[in-house]
């Protein structure tokens, strides 16, 4: 596959200024509210004043918790792990429910400031994130979100017609893909193996994930030659009944359906498709991980679906291994790519918190700057369970430079495409 996808640009705003006078203020005080649903978090690590409070936000509860409960799982074993080995970087996580809402997610975070946060390592969906990437921008706190995709929630990126409505970010950066990212490495997976020759895209137009992975993949396809023969949408409300979508693809002979969706839609298409009789080739992206963890859903249907991700549980590296047994042990489940990739979120600031030399005695906003200066330095890599065993980086955009993998479930695991 093509490098030029996920290598973006580096010249898009000058870095920040180095580190003035480091100094020994108190952490920030936000504003507090009455929410009760977002102040029971949990945390972990010594509270000696020796650690970085970090803080992390997701679904914990609702529709959407597969996610939030990977991020939480998956960073509290990075936290045990780094804490464990008694070096002079500690971590102290304290990890909110927002219930994929927005109002939450502020709400959430609101509470970790009073707590005091020095760092943000969320939020886990795309919405929310968006709302309080431009509350922690307002501030000046460090943020990483471990899937985040949405342009939107780091800023400056033009739409299609070249015009930048949200301003950079400077404070936000991701350990995901972007959403045009993901969409453009599919259209050119599905290329370049040759997986179909009449392409059906279904997608949610009211999901800003959807929609925005829905634009750039339609631009790629057509750029590489795709033939798309059918367009359809649904919407949050209305994503039940599939018959009208899959009947379009279906009588427009499409032998292969793009879903940049969530798994829970795509478990009721692939439901309601094998009871058509209709059994064309299956390709999602980062949210089809999770499929097949649905309750009552027959997992056989998901056979040979196809996705990309920087992220394989069956992989035989020790490092990947070490993590998915400890996740097993945690969780009871195998880690998706949303718990590695959110593993490897706390790692990487571990390493920038090293580079940049600051102590947890540091102000949030000095801290944020410090961690700027390294994210975007030239000398800063970071190699992890997401990125393919190479040295990842990351842009002055906040998106990060790493190369996903092509992957089919096969006999109820993901296995590499090219295997």
């Amino acid at each position: 596959m093509s490098s030029r996808i996920f290598n973006p640009s580096m010249s898009r705003r000058t870095l920040i200024a180095g580190l003035a006078g480091l100094s020994a203020a108190g952490v920030l005080a936000g504003c507090s509210n009455d929410d009760s649903s977002s102040s029971a978090g949990s945390s972990s690590g010594s509270a000696s004043g020796a650690t970085f409070k970090i803080g992390g936000i997701g679904p914990t509860t609702g529709a959407a918790a597969i996610y939030g409960n990977a991020v939480k799982n998956g960073a509290q074993i990075a936290v045990d792990e780094i804490n464990a080995e008694g070096g002079d970087i500690q971590f102290e996580l304290n990890f909110q429910d927002d219930e994929n809402d927005a109002e939450r997610s502020v709400n959430a975070y609101n509470n970790l400031k009073d707590w005091g946060m020095q760092i943000l390592m969320g939020t886990v969906t795309t919405t929310p994130c968006v709302a309080v990437s431009s509350e922690t921008n307002a501030d000046n706190m460090f943020q990483i979100t471990p899937s985040g995709s949405s342009t939107d929630v780091i800023g400056g990126q033009p739409d299609a017609d070249g015009n930048i409505s949200t301003p950079r970010k400077e404070n936000v950066f991701q350990m995901c893909f972007t959403d045009p990212n993901q969409g453009a490495a599919s259209a050119q997976y599905i290329s370049e193996q040759a997986l179909g020759t009449k392409i059906a895209i279904i997608y949610n137009n009211s999901d800003t994930y959807s929609t925005g992975i829905y634009n750039s993949f339609k631009a790629e396809a057509e750029a590489d030659g795709l033939e798309i023969v059918s367009e359809t949408t649904f919407t949050d409300d209305s994503a039940t009944d599939f018959s009208v979508q899959l009947n379009d693809a279906k009588n427009a002979g499409a032998d292969l359906v793009f879903l940049p969706i969530y798994y829970t839609p795509i478990s009721l298409i692939l439901t309601q498709a094998n009871q058509m009789g209709y059994a064309p080739k299956w390709f999602g992206v980062d949210g089809m991980d999770g499929l097949l963890t649905v309750e009552g859903f027959d997992t056989s249907l998901a056979e040979g679906c196809m996705l990309l991700t920087p992220f394989v549980a069956t992989a035989e590296d020790e490092a990947t291994q070490d993590f998915v047994a400890k996740f097993e042990e945690v969780a009871s489940e195998t880690p998706n790519q949303f718990a590695a990739d959110a593993y490897d979120c706390i790692y990487a600031l571990k390493s920038a918190l090293e580079q940049a030399g600051v102590t947890p005695d540091t102000d949030y906003s000095d801290i944020c700057d410090a961690l700027v200066e390294v994210f975007t330095s030239g000398d800063f890599s970071f190699t992890g369970l997401t990125t393919a065993g190479e040295a990842a980086t990351w842009s002055d955009t906040g998106e990060i430079s790493k190369q996903p993998m092509g992957m089919v479930i096969q006999d109820g695991v993901y296995m590499p495409l090219d295997a």
